[in-house]
């Protein structure tokens, strides 16, 4: 069955836009803030350092509030939690522009975090109750779409307005617009209550996430948290010594994802998610080794099989745990994709490691210049793909737990 959910004076279609908003103003608050950072970090006289601290309180806020928004959602339930988002986005954006300290831009960035994790927090577990069956999965990779398509318009406004010398205010100012849109929509509106009865307890999440299952999946999610964010952050600086442009791998991969997960849905009624988060991790782990091996045109080659690697990761993650075990309710997806957030900020200083000793390894040869960066890079990039590699493995046993699962359920039938 593919039909909504029938909850009498639930607009599950205009929640669904509004949710769609939400992440778009999550993901033009990460892009427009790395396109301004350099023009912030200069008019504001800040150090690197400073700078660097200003950016990771938005990774810091996102996970705390998808934590605190899982636990409390059928408490106080979704709407509350968008208001808090709304008031933490809009009260983010406007300290950004307006206090000029840079105490001020710490408490700015983690109200922005803060509201991008209560959208993620609210607006997957509405959309698993709002929808159902395959038509679910498909409304959560249309909703997830939006985090890179979001990146890629983000990006090329920021991108303009810099060229035309607009001040980074005004481009601040430009992620106002989502957030009064999502705001209009919301407004009003009643939310889905939960499918499953068990879900809307916190005993009954907690006793769903810890069976082997979903510990399995949350391992799972460390590694492809790893395997899409760990190679996006650092391949447009690996690669902008090969003879690419890093922009147009980063807007490739970015743009291949939006309209992967568009057509998310369709791929898991036909593969389920196993068959297409297995999928994923072959394509992802191809796309990794050849950004490891290959230099010039074959590096956007490589950004093809990577997007369409890293695409389905995410929102089939969150899908797999709202479909097969939907006893953990908002609080089991919260957990998964806050798993997701905290082993990327884990991950980068250890990446950064990685980059460090490889370029020394690789001056002792006689490297130097930008053959040495790229060949060090390059060695760096030859380890991440253990990450989508070990994926492999860990997917084709979950293809196999599955189907025998299945099999039980129909034989106790």
């Amino acid at each position: 069955m593919e039909n909504s959910v029938s909850q009498p004076s639930v607009n599950a279609n205009r929640l669904f836009y509004g949710s769609c908003f939400a992440l778009i103003t999550t993901a033009f608050s990460f892009s427009i803030a790395a396109g301004i950072l350099d023009q912030l970090k200069t008019d504001l006289a800040l150090s690197g350092e400073q700078a660097g601290l200003i950016a990771s309180m938005w990774f810091f806020g996102f996970p705390v509030s998808m934590i605190i928004g899982g636990l409390i959602y059928h408490k106080v339930g979704g709407k509350i939690i968008m208001q808090f988002a709304f008031f933490a986005h809009a009260i983010g954006i406007l300290m950004v522009i307006f206090s000029g300290s840079y105490m001020g831009l710490l408490i700015a960035n983690l109200l922005i975090g803060l509201g991008n994790g209560c959208t993620e927090a609210a607006c997957n577990p509405m959309i698993a109750d709002a929808y159902q069956g395959t038509k679910m999965s498909k409304m959560l990779n249309r909703f997830h779409m939006w985090f890179p398509g979001g990146i890629v318009i983000g990006s090329l406004i920021s991108n303009f307005l810099t060229n035309m010398e607009i001040g980074w205010q005004t481009q601040l100012g430009i992620i106002i617009i989502p957030t009064l849109i999502y705001a209009f929509l919301f407004f009003g509106q009643k939310w889905p209550k939960a499918k499953v009865q068990e879900a809307a307890t916190i005993t009954g999440n907690l006793k769903a996430m810890v069976t082997p299952l979903f510990l399995f999946i949350a391992m799972c999610m460390t590694l492809t948290a790893i395997s899409e964010f760990g190679p996006n952050q650092w391949v447009g600086l690996i690669l902008s010594k090969s003879g690419a442009q890093p922009m147009l791998i980063l807007a490739l991969t970015a743009g291949l994802m939006a309209i992967a997960r568009y057509f998310g849905g369709d791929m898991v009624k036909k593969f389920d998610q196993v068959g297409v988060l297995l999928g994923s991790a072959v394509l992802a782990t191809l796309g990794i080794y050849l950004f490891s091996t290959q230099t010039g045109a074959m590096s956007y080659v490589a950004a093809i099989f990577f997007a369409l690697g890293i695409a389905y990761f995410w929102p089939n993650m969150i899908g797999f745990v709202a479909d097969k075990i939907p006893k953990s309710g908002a609080l089991g997806m919260s957990i998964i994709g806050a798993i997701g957030m905290f082993m990327n900020g884990l991950i980068q200083p250890i990446i950064g490691g990685w980059i460090d000793s490889d370029r020394e390894a690789a001056a002792a040869t006689g490297l130097t210049g930008d053959e040495l960066i790229l060949v060090s890079g390059q060695n760096t990039l030859e380890k991440l793909t253990l990450f989508p590699g070990i994926l492999i493995i860990l997917f084709t046993i979950l293809w196999f737990w599955m189907k025998n699962r299945k099999k039980t359920a129909v034989a106790t039938a």
